[in-house]
């Protein structure tokens, strides 16, 4: 539980906490970013770090004179990061196979399993693309694209397209707009907006699944 409070914590204030990395550490910032951008993208198991908000809050801070990060190096260092994450959990995913749909495992949450299957059941190949912008799902869409054996070369394209549509979208947002007046003084609310606008694409989903007539899939 206090594990989860700090980890909300730090996402809502995630600017103070970035910023007082980036002075802690200067450009060993960006090895700090690389990793939590792969982690959440490579390991199934982390799907709950701060991707949108902390894209935002570091083109922010890249703004900043004295910084020390220039947004230009992040975001090509990021999408690599984000890129090279998918393409590991997509490789576990291929190792393990449809036998993780089989039995339940300790690591991996079963309901974010099967809602992700269902966004690939409607969708194909561009899941790779939309679950970029949604939380939870962008973590599971690699490894299932894994599980269902889906093309190696299809998958790197709507792999680096998607992963350099979301890195570039929220890292140049923060840099541009992340230190006007009024988001600069409402950050934790503009943090708050940004994950329930990512949450559209998956509730979106959820309530065409749970109410919406049931389309064939093509």
């Amino acid at each position: 539980m206090e594990l989860f409070q700090t980890l909300i914590d730090f996402i809502l204030h995630i600017d103070q906490h970035l910023a007082a990395i980036t002075s802690e550490y200067g450009t060993l910032t960006y090895l700090i970013l690389f990793a939590i951008i792969f982690c959440e993208t490579g390991f199934i198991v982390m799907p709950l770090l701060p991707g949108d908000s902390l894209l935002f809050a570091a083109g922010a801070i890249s703004a900043l004179d004295g910084s020390g990060l220039n947004v230009h190096l992040m975001v090509v260092l990021l999408i690599i990061a984000a890129f090279s994450g998918n393409m590991v959990n997509y490789s576990v995913g291929r190792y393990i196979g449809p036998k993780v749909f089989e039995k339940d495992y300790r690591f991996i949450k079963r309901e974010y399993l099967d809602r992700t299957k269902k966004f690939f059941d409607r969708y194909g190949s561009m899941t790779i693309v939309y679950t970029r912008f949604a939380p939870i799902l962008r973590t599971f869409a690699p490894f299932i694209a894994g599980v269902g054996q889906m093309n190696y070369g299809r998958f790197m394209l709507f792999n680096f397209i998607g992963g350099f549509a979301w890195v570039v979208i929220f890292s140049y947002a923060g840099f541009f707009f992340g230190n006007v007046p009024f988001v600069k003084e409402n950050f934790e609310s503009v943090v708050i907006g940004i994950i329930l606008v990512s949450l559209i694409p998956s509730v979106y989903i959820f309530l065409k699944e749970k109410f919406g007539k049931k389309d064939e899939i093509n």
